[in-house]
C-alpha cells in the first residue's frame, strides 16, 4: 500500500503491525547471525565440496552390484537387533510406569519426590543410546546384554515422560469416586488413574519401539551386539558391495517396524 492509500485509508487491514514485523526481521537476523557465527566457528573444509559429486558418484559405483551372497551372514545379527530393540522396550515399559507417577505433580509424594522423578527423566534423556551403550559395554562387556540395557536406560526416561504428562492430565472424576470408597493410594492409581493412561502407553510403547529398531542398529558400533558390528567391519574393509546389503536389510527392517507401529497406533487411536 502506497503512502497515499494509507493517508486517506488509514483504518485499512494490514497483515502484521509495525512491531510484528519488527519483531520478526529481528529473528530472522538473529538465526541468520547464529548460522553464520556457527559456520565460522566450524572451521569447514569447503575446498571438500568442490569434488564432492564425484566422490559419492565413486561410492555409488563401488557399492553397485550388492553382494548378495553376504546376505545370510547377517540374518541372524540383524534379527538380534530386533530382539535388542524389543526386550529393552519391554524393560523400559516396566521402570516407566512407577517413575511417571512419581514424575507427575498430582500423584507424586511431594516437591522433593517430583525433583527426583523429574531429575531420572532428564538423566535418561540427555544421554544417547550410543553413549549409553558404551557404558554399559564397560559394565557388562560386549554383546546384545549391553545393547538392551542402553536401550532400556535410553528409552525408560521418554515413555515416562509422556505417561506422566497423561498422568497429570487424567480426569478427577474417577479418582475422586474411588477415592470416597476409602481405596488405598495405590488402589487409586491402579483403579482410577492407570486405565486412563493405558493407551497413552500403549501408542508411546509402540513408537519407541520403532526407534529403538532404529538405534539398536548401531549399537554394535561400539560392541553392543546386533548387525552394527558387521556395518562397521565392512566399512573398516572397505568392503563397499557388503555395506549395501547391510543398509538395505536395515532399510526393509526399519520399513517394516514403521508399518507396523502405524497400524498398531491407528487400532488404538
Amino acid at each position: 500500500m502506497n503512502a497515499a492509500a494509507q493517508k486517506r485509508y488509514p483504518e485499512l487491514w494490514r497483515r502484521h503491525s509495525m512491531r510484528d514485523s519488527v519483531i520478526g526481521w529481528l529473528w530472522i537476523a538473529a538465526v541468520a547471525f547464529a548460522s553464520a557465527w556457527s559456520v565460522s566457528a566450524l572451521d569447514i573444509e569447503w575446498v571438500f565440496f568442490k569434488d564432492a559429486h564425484l566422490q559419492a558418484a565413486d561410492l555409488a559405483q563401488r557399492m553397485w552390484p550388492p553382494r548378495w551372497s553376504y546376505l545370510p551372514q547377517i540374518l541372524a545379527p540383524l534379527v538380534e537387533t530386533i530382539h535388542i530393540a524389543t526386550l529393552g522396550t519391554a524393560i523400559a515399559v516396566v521402570f516407566s510406569v512407577p517413575l511417571a507417577f512419581l514424575a507427575a505433580r498430582n500423584t507424586t509424594a511431594n516437591g522433593f519426590t517430583w525433583a527426583i522423578g523429574r531429575g531420572l527423566l532428564v538423566a535418561s534423556r540427555s544421554v544417547n543410546t550410543v553413549i549409553w551403550g558404551l557404558l554399559f559395554v564397560a559394565i557388562f562387556g560386549p554383546g546384545p546384554l549391553a545393547g538392551i540395557a542402553a536401550v532400556a536406560a535410553r528409552s525408560v526416561g521418554f515413555l515416562a515422560k509422556l505417561v506422566a504428562e497423561a498422568i497429570e492430565e487424567a480426569d478427577r472424576g474417577p479418582v475422586e469416586a474411588i477415592e470416597s470408597t476409602g481405596a488405598s493410594t495405590a488402589q487409586v492409581y491402579l483403579i482410577g488413574i492407570l486405565p486412563q493412561v493405558i493407551p497413552v502407553l500403549i501408542g508411546t510403547t509402540v513408537y519407541r519401539w520403532d526407534i529403538n529398531v532404529r538405534e539398536s542398529s548401531v549399537l554394535g558400533f561400539v560392541g553392543a551386539g546386533g548387525i552394527g558390528i558387521y556395518l562397521y567391519a565392512s566399512i573398516n574393509q572397505f568392503m563397499w558391495q557388503q555395506v549395501l546389503v547391510v543398509l538395505l536389510t536395515i532399510l526393509v527392517v526399519v520399513i517394516l517396524s514403521e508399518g507396523i507401529s502405524a497400524w498398531i497406533r491407528a487400532r488404538i487411536s
